[in-house]
């Protein structure tokens, strides 16, 4: 499982959360982990223009998620959203993503960071993923560690985690067996037809009543 650290700004909570995030993965022993820190990967924030031959970062990156049978996404909340590296990263992938679950862990203030999830789930569909019901949300976050970086509140927040991962667990083994039985293959969007597809006829069409 490929566990992304979706915030990329200096001293950002969610280094905090990271820590407890994988620890309670590692509780659960139910995933070997790859811990993904878009901070760490120094990745080209221009899309090559031939995505055939990706710069040497944005390569490895897709490699990792290739190798990853699920996803676990920390990601805070930024003005009403979810922050720009992380839609980055989602983007230079594709095939990666598909017939893959999903999870999500998030924080921010009165709303815990579920605005970014609700629309990370809209993004991950357009992706052939699928999100899993449960997650993690830390509302008010500063108010939810203590003085020493540990969670306030151990026992509610680790259930929580733990239902999720055993969520996300079952359908990473569904899915694995699925895309063994039966490759997935998806619908090709408008933007990847291919260069001599057949392209709509452009002319003005008479008016109808």
């Amino acid at each position: 499982m490929a566990v992304i650290t979706g915030g990329a700004g200096e001293g950002r909570f969610g280094d905090l959360i990271a820590q407890w995030l994988l620890e309670e993965v590692r509780r659960s022993q139910l995933f070997r982990t790859d811990h993904v820190d878009l901070r760490e990967l120094e990745l080209p924030w221009v899309r090559p223009s031939d995505p055939a031959v990706p710069p040497e970062a944005t390569a490895a990156l897709l490699a990792r998620l290739r190798q990853a049978d699920a996803f676990l996404v920390l990601t805070p909340e930024y003005n009403h959203g979810y922050p720009a590296p992380l839609k980055y990263a989602i983007d230079l992938g594709y095939a990666e993503w598909h017939a893959k679950p999903v999870a999500f862990v998030s924080y921010g203030g009165m709303s815990g960071g579920l605005r970014a999830v609700e629309q990370l789930r809209q993004v991950f569909v357009e992706l052939h993923a699928v999100t899993v019901r449960d997650g993690v949300s830390f509302h008010r976050v500063e108010e939810q560690f203590d003085a020493d970086g540990a969670v306030r509140d151990v026992e509610a927040v680790g259930a929580a985690a733990q239902a999720m991962l055993a969520q996300l667990e079952w359908w990473a083994d569904a899915l694995r067996r699925a895309r063994q039985l039966r490759p997935y293959r998806a619908s090709r969007s408008l933007h990847q037809r291919k260069p001599d597809a057949p392209q709509p006829d452009r002319k003005r069409q008479p008016d109808t009543v």
